[in-house]
């Protein structure tokens, strides 16, 4: 099921993530895409938030993951870093997230289904203009 929206401030992107987080459970894994600056780690402080996170949630692009401890844990992933990486594959392996899967969510920022089983989520954010996104929720399962 697909679903769009317009966001137009952080604080409505930090607020969907917290709707976002209402519909997730252990074991969910969320793919976001969307280029630099587009607005994914707000998203992923919502879902944090929404998930009962009170740790402060940054990008975690130079440390690959962070894992952040909560009544449902997340395990927030960057893979920017390694998009350009011939071995991508036993990268996003090496990082174990079946492991996190198995007690708490984990999202992906800029994310590619090929390396996972069982994506619940797919959010591609758009920059429309300097003050709005497009947001597309793609649910699975």
């Amino acid at each position: 099921m697909q679903i769009s929206t317009k966001i137009t401030t952080v604080t409505e992107m930090e607020e969907l993530g917290v709707a976002i987080a209402a519909r997730l459970s252990v074991g969910d894994l969320v793919i976001l895409r969307g280029e630099l600056a587009a607005g994914k780690t707000a998203l992923v402080r919502g879902i944090g938030a929404g998930l009962g996170i009170k740790e402060q949630i940054s990008s975690p692009t130079f440390v690959i993951a962070r894992r952040h401890h909560g009544p449902v844990p997340l395990t927030h992933v960057d893979l920017y870093r390694l998009l350009d990486h011939h071995n991508l594959s036993n990268e996003v392996s090496d990082l174990d997230l079946e492991a996190d899967l198995i007690t708490g969510v984990v999202v992906v920022e800029w994310g590619d289904d090929k390396f996972f089983d069982e994506v619940r989520l797919v959010v591609a954010i758009t920059i429309t203009s300097p003050e709005e996104r497009e947001v597309t929720l793609d649910w699975r399962n």
